[in-house]
């Protein structure tokens, strides 16, 4: 739990940083996103490139033409990550995403705090059960269930009441 606490604050601070700044969210979405990205494709030359060239290529092509969309996904996506990790609710997806962005900012060539929460998100990935007892997941989970044990919601009447099939055992008569 408090594994799954640290990396939430830090990703609600960081999604809620960039919600209030209109570089990210707002007039100008976008610019602060462009710069970053500018700024990893810039990183693909030397020896030994900190951004791959495939990598760059991606950015370049992919993301950089829609920064203004993608700065609106991130920010939120950052705060939406940090809110279930800290709520503990869906915490397995929460620290997945979270894996996800924190390897993507590797990959742009930024390395500050995003080895460590990448590391931290797989830990919570690998514990999602355990992760998010201490939290919403302990009743959220028990009604949506999980894709292999569907929950109480998604259960009909009848299989609620009818008990699973088994062995029948007979009474001495």
């Amino acid at each position: 739990m408090i594994i799954r606490l640290y990396v939430g604050y830090q990703w609600i601070s960081a999604g809620y940083e960039k919600i209030i700044n209109p570089a990210w969210v707002g007039s100008q979405a976008g610019s602060a996103l462009t710069g970053f990205l500018n700024n990893a494709i810039s990183l693909t030359s030397g020896a030994h490139p900190a951004v791959q060239g495939w990598y760059a290529y991606f950015l370049q092509h992919a993301i950089l033409p829609g920064a203004g969309t993608w700065s609106y996904v991130i920010a939120f996506g950052e705060t939406l990550v940090g809110a279930g990790l800290i709520l503990g609710v869906f915490t397995g997806i929460a620290a997945f995403f979270g894996f996800f962005m924190n390897f993507n900012y590797l990959m742009a060539g930024t390395v500050s705090i995003n080895p460590v929460l990448l590391f931290l998100s797989l830990i919570l990935i690998l514990a999602w059960k355990i992760a998010g007892w201490w939290g919403l997941d302990r009743w959220v989970l028990v009604d949506l269930g999980t894709p292999w044990s569907p929950g109480l919601a998604f259960q009909t009447r009848k299989t609620k009441e009818t008990p699973a099939p088994g062995p029948e055992v007979k009474g001495s008569e």
